[in-house]
């Protein structure tokens, strides 16, 4: 991870230490125009987990994620443990797969950072005190230079990065990434990759990533969940992809075909 003012990670994220916290979900489900979209998901991460959400198109990942973040009815519970005392949900930040906005669109980083954190509307202007914290709050993810860049000018790793950070500003005890790897080359995952590791190490929130990218995050992640509406396989990395009913989802996948000429 690129060197990071400790004093900017502090005022980032101020009070965010680990109270021995965990999230639970517990027998959840989704049933959506009578057609079953997921059932039966049972998961616990530990603050400072990093868990990656795979599965094939169709599986009911993002759907997971819609259903942590109350987009959409489910049945089940979520209950996050803060210092042995239970809440019903936890601060969630989310980075989204995609943010729509039109490309031509005169809107700055610092707008679209700004927007999140004042409640000043900011076509009325940003003042050099805003604009001070938003600096500092890109800095933290090596993106204070493109505050002025208009966020259709940003590649797929860069606007990733602003996202996070924007994520980020809710002090979250659990964040959501919905495949961060979208449109972003290898350098730009691994960057990202990185960042998301720091926090977690520093700050110990939870993590789930959902991903396509089998191969890239075996040395990233704790834990990884196959999921086929249902879980099919829970675990290490290298336990997860060694699974023979893991393999068989993603036969055809060059990426599991890769995976499994190393668990030969």
């Amino acid at each position: 991870m690129p060197s990071q003012d400790n004093t900017q990670q502090n005022i980032l994220l101020e009070g965010d230490a680990c109270q021995h916290c965990c999230i639970k979900i517990n027998d959840l489900g989704v049933c959506l125009d009578r057609h079953i979209i997921l059932e039966g998901i049972n998961l616990h991460v530990h603050c400072g987990d990093v868990l990656a959400v795979v599965g094939p198109n169709g599986a009911g990942k993002t759907t997971l994620l819609r259903a942590i973040l109350g987009e959409v009815p489910y049945e089940g519970n979520m209950v996050s443990l803060i210092g042995g005392v239970e809440r019903r949900r936890p601060r969630i930040g989310y980075v989204p797969q995609k943010l729509q906005f039109d490309p031509d669109s005169p809107v700055s980083v610092a707008d679209l950072v700004g927007a999140a954190i004042s409640s000043k509307p900011v076509w009325l202007g940003i003042s050099k005190k805003l604009r001070d914290k938003i600096k500092t709050i890109l800095g933290v993810f090596s993106a204070d230079h493109l505050m002025d860049r208009h966020i259709g000018a940003l590649s797929g790793g860069e606007l990733q990065r602003v996202l996070l950070a924007i994520a980020m500003t809710a002090k979250p005890e659990l964040l959501l990434l919905d495949e961060p790897g979208t449109g972003v080359d290898v350098r730009g995952q691994s960057l990202f990759y990185e960042l998301v590791r720091g926090l977690k190490k520093q700050h110990h929130i939870s993590v789930i990533m959902v991903t396509h990218d089998l191969v890239g995050i075996e040395s990233f992640v704790d834990r990884v969940v196959v999921m086929d509406r249902t879980i099919i396989a829970e675990g290490t990395p290298r336990e997860v992809f060694a699974d023979e009913r893991v393999l068989r989802v993603f036969e055809g996948d060059p990426q599991a075909a890769l995976l499994e000429k190393r668990a030969a």
